[in-house]
């Protein structure tokens, strides 16, 4: 009997045996629980997961090649930075963020450090000045060397800016595009080194206006009304360039560097980019004039502001003695940054207005006596 019985057992066990072995497998969901609604259904892993309550066929994976020629159906090219134009690069790679802060950065540039002997005893109180009047500021004086390098980091996906920089045949060129370039990337502050600080740059702005709708911060050079304007400056009303506040990526910046850019690659192909062949004056290839022409285009643009009626000219700013705010740009009057020049309605370096003095050092002062 109990021989009987030990057959029995082993007859069921051989059997149960047979069937798991040749019975189909199954998942078992109780290894997927947990997992989000759609998690793994995009694409399948090598161990296949679960979709629904009806069994699929499993992709192949890694999925099999294409033939030459032939394209996945749909399949889009992605559209990268190089594919874009000037003005989309800048953008993509310097976005701008109206209700970020103002960086507390503060650039200059000249030959030589302050910690050089060579540096100038005439500029060292002026570059002090700043450091005074804004302390916790990162203020870095960069040399024409170190310039080099630092616009290679900074625009190494846009080498085109790059090229056009290194292509520049005069140091004051190379001074002028660089503070665009750094406020374009980084934002802050921009001064020339023979600049002083009269006043901090929280104090450029009423305490009223919300910080978190200005972008850039800029001042009138020139005011000239006379009928002979125009033998003594570019433009009717000009705005300085020789101290700028801006938040990074501000589309004026961004607009300036692709001019000047287009411009100077147009002139290199043209073999024309030497000391007395390029086809523009320094002012308006570089300076203040393409600036100007730069913020008005911007204040002028449908794009940004909603136009109603006519453009906004000179007029607009013309014999102003406080500043002025037009979408997310605040002009500051003539004596906010050249207080002390004796005409166009400037008034002295101890004004309420008077935030920055310019020494003109190594410049040619105007004079319309």
């Amino acid at each position: 009997m109990p021989n009987y019985r030990r057959a029995t057992v082993l007859t069921i066990f051989i059997l149960t045996a047979l069937y798991l072995l040749t019975s189909p497998r199954s998942s078992s969901p109780s290894a997927y629980q947990g997992l989000p609604p759609g998690h793994g259904t995009a694409y399948a892993m090598p161990t296949g997961r679960p979709s629904g309550t009806s069994q699929q066929p499993s992709r192949p994976y890694p999925p099999p090649r294409q033939p030459n020629g032939s394209k996945m159906p749909n399949q889009q090219p992605m559209a990268g930075p190089s594919s874009k134009n000037l003005r989309d690069k800048l953008q993509y790679q310097f976005p701008y963020d109206l209700e970020a802060k103002f960086p507390a950065y503060i650039w200059q540039t000249w030959k030589y450090t302050p910690a050089s002997g060579d540096f100038g005893d005439n500029f060292r109180a002026a570059e002090a000045s700043w450091t005074e009047k804004h302390p916790g500021f990162v203020h870095e004086v960069v040399t024409d060397k170190a310039a080099v390098s630092l616009l290679k980091y900074l625009y190494a996906s846009v080498p085109e800016v790059v090229e056009a920089y290194n292509a520049l045949p005069l140091p004051v060129l190379k001074a002028d595009f660089f503070r665009y370039l750094i406020l374009l990337a980084r934002g802050g502050i921009y001064a020339d080194i023979d600049t002083t600080a009269i006043v901090s740059t929280t104090d450029w702005i009423p305490p009223e206006v919300p910080r978190s709708t200005i972008g850039l911060v800029v001042g009138i050079e020139a005011d000239p009304d006379r009928p002979d304007w125009k033998d003594w400056f570019s433009r009717r009303i000009q705005l300085c360039q020789w101290t700028i506040q801006a938040k990074p990526g501000h589309p004026v910046l961004r607009d300036v560097v692709a001019t000047i850019t287009e411009d100077i690659l147009r002139m290199k192909n043209k073999g024309i980019l030497k000391n007395n062949k390029i086809d523009k004056s320094i002012v308006e290839f570089t300076g203040p004039a393409v600036w100007t022409d730069a913020i008005f285009k911007y204040l002028n643009n449908p794009d940004y502001f909603k136009m109603e009626g006519k453009n906004i000219t000179w007029e607009a700013f013309t014999g102003m003695e406080s500043a002025k705010k037009v979408g997310d740009v605040v002009v500051l009057p003539i004596t906010s940054f050249s207080p002390g020049v004796g005409q166009m309605g400037a008034k002295d370096a101890d004004d309420p207005m008077a935030f920055v003095k310019h020494d003109f050092e190594g410049t040619i002062a105007f004079s319309l006596h």
